[in-house]
């Protein structure tokens, strides 16, 4: 199971993705608003389109003992009447013959997140109760904290003089 947590920063459209102990920014363009700090959120569906397949073929070549020195894929992703269309261009480094260069592109069609956009997922989205956000909690800490250990408070012990 995978697990991602998103949480909203201060910047209009910039968001913190935390997934499996690692953390990014994603952000829109100045274009739509956004400050460009990090991957636009299509961006980060084809990166990890572009991710699944790249370590899936390697791991296919790796098991048929092929020599597969390298994958890189470019992506894009266009709307055409409302349908999403998304290209792949494999370019696949090795010495590799016709039929397993071939192979590696039919395997490129069945990788795991390949099959999930293809089939689709069933999306459930479930409205959490309603929270401060997380700078007002902070605030009402730093206020509890204040009356617990005043700055202005006379220190408990006076000071020596020699």
């Amino acid at each position: 199971m995978a697990r991602v947590h998103v949480v909203q920063k201060s910047a209009p459209y910039q968001v913190e993705v935390k997934a499996g102990g690692y953390s990014l920014t994603a952000d829109e363009p100045p274009a739509l608003g956004g400050g460009g700090t990090g991957p636009a959120p299509y961006e980060l569906l084809l990166g990890a389109l572009g991710a699944c397949t790249a370590i899936t073929l390697r791991m296919y070549a790796e098991r048929k003992g092929w020599t597969l020195d390298g994958v890189t894929i470019d992506l894009t992703h266009r709307k055409d009447d409302k349908r999403s269309k998304i290209e792949r261009r494999l370019h696949l480094f090795g010495d590799l013959d016709g039929e397993q260069r071939a192979r590696l592109a039919d395997i490129a069609e069945r990788t795991p997140v390949t099959l999930t956009l293809r089939d689709g997922a069933d999306i459930d989205t479930i409205l959490a109760p309603a929270e401060k956000p997380p700078a007002v909690l902070n605030q009402r800490l730093d206020e509890a904290l204040e009356e617990s250990f005043p700055a202005s408070d006379p220190p408990a012990v006076s000071p020596r003089v020699d």
